[in-house]
């Protein structure tokens, strides 16, 4: 549960349902530990040979880790996003924002209506 100002780790892994049209990631840049992020501010970007993404937080909190494995090995963001892949950890600031997430089915329902 999220109660009170309880701040609550949260693993923001990679979901990439799209990495057909984003191919092997080849670099990936991610925030400083300590950044502070706001819902939908810009902290990253994964470059592949067809095309660059920008990362977007999902929640408003704080970087506690970053995944470092990725400047060595960024192609894991293909091979494992949700074990070896993932991007980063964040606190929760405001735990009401995660209702407002997708679930997986609603996240490939989405992908699926971009690419029609």
């Amino acid at each position: 549960s999220f109660e009170g100002n309880r701040k609550m780790i949260f693993f923001f892994f990679c979901v990439l349902s799209f990495q057909d049209a984003l191919g092997d990631v080849v670099y990936c840049g991610l925030p400083e530990v300590g950044q502070r992020l706001e819902q939908m501010d810009e902290f990253g970007a994964l470059e592949s040979v067809k095309a660059a993404s920008e990362l977007y937080s999902p929640l408003t909190g704080e970087v506690t880790a970053i995944n470092t494995q990725l400047a060595e090995n960024p192609g894991l963001v293909n091979k494992d996003c949700y074990a070896e892949g993932w991007l980063i950890k964040m606190t929760i600031e405001k735990p009401e924002e995660v209702d407002g997430l997708m679930d997986q089915a609603a996240y490939d329902k989405f992908i699926k209506s971009l690419e029609e």
